[in-house]
């Protein structure tokens, strides 16, 4: 499925990568939800059934990624590489993705962090998004040549655990306290089913939320990590720090 085509006004689109069905809302949700309430249009790509998971089939989770998208209001589109739990990072899966990234020209993209004292999945398909979005601009790739070079503006990391949290880069705090945002992820999150009924993981990142929306005396807040510095054009777009204590 591809996203709907946006007006010259709205926003580039968000774009983001899961390794298995629910990476995306566990990881960065609240941050979908924030964005596609202000207008902006996101697409999900999933890069797995979720089939060697010990519970839930790759049927029913396929389902739940479903329902979970469409509360966030944003589309999805699966990707078949190396099957679930057995990702390797190939040249031919960055070409892949670079031409994702070319057809829906984002703005933003998501992926997951490198860090990789995680699902090996997870920081294998960060690295391989982060190769894709440098492929995505060069001209003379042979393989993309149906589609124009895009660049995107900006690649954000997102983790799903506290272990997954790079030490090294400062983070972007989202300010997702609205309650309307904190419902539409609570929902997605709960959509996956068969997941949440086998451990909490949806108290773990709303926990997880609070405890950053507290070091920035908000609610909720969810934290990116950009691989590259961004680039502001007034100090107006910094917003305030996140030291609170």
């Amino acid at each position: 499925m591809k996203p709907t085509p946006t007006s010259r006004t709205d926003p580039a689109p968000l774009l983001a990568f899961g390794a298995h069905p629910d990476d995306i809302e566990f990881g960065c949700g609240g941050v979908v939800a924030l964005e596609t309430r202000t207008g902006r249009a996101a697409h999900f790509v999933i890069c797995s059934r979720g089939e060697a998971a010990t519970s839930g089939t790759p049927e029913q989770r396929r389902s739940e990624a479903g329902k979970a998208a469409t509360l966030l209001g944003a589309t999805l589109e699966w990707v078949e590489l190396d099957g679930d739990a057995h990702l390797e990072v190939r040249a031919s899966h960055a070409i892949k993705l670079a031409g994702i990234i070319r057809r829906v020209r984002p703005g933003i993209v998501l992926a997951p962090s490198l860090v990789e004292n995680q699902h090996p999945d997870h920081a294998r398909l960060g690295r391989l998004v982060r190769d894709a979005s440098r492929l995505a601009r060069y001209g003379g790739m042979k393989e993309l040549l149906e589609q124009p070079p895009h660049s995107i503006a900006q690649l954000l990391f997102y983790a799903l655990t506290p272990e997954s949290e790079p030490s090294d880069i400062t983070p972007v705090l989202m300010d997702v306290s609205a309650p309307e945002v904190v419902a539409a992820w609570t929902a997605a999150m709960e959509a996956h089913t068969s997941q949440v009924t086998a451990r909490n993981y949806v108290d773990l990142q709303l926990t997880r939320a609070r405890l950053a929306g507290q070091r920035a005396g908000i609610g909720h807040a969810i934290a990116l990590f950009p691989n590259d510095p961004p680039v502001l054009n007034s100090l107006a777009q910094l917003g305030h720090s996140a030291r609170r204590f």
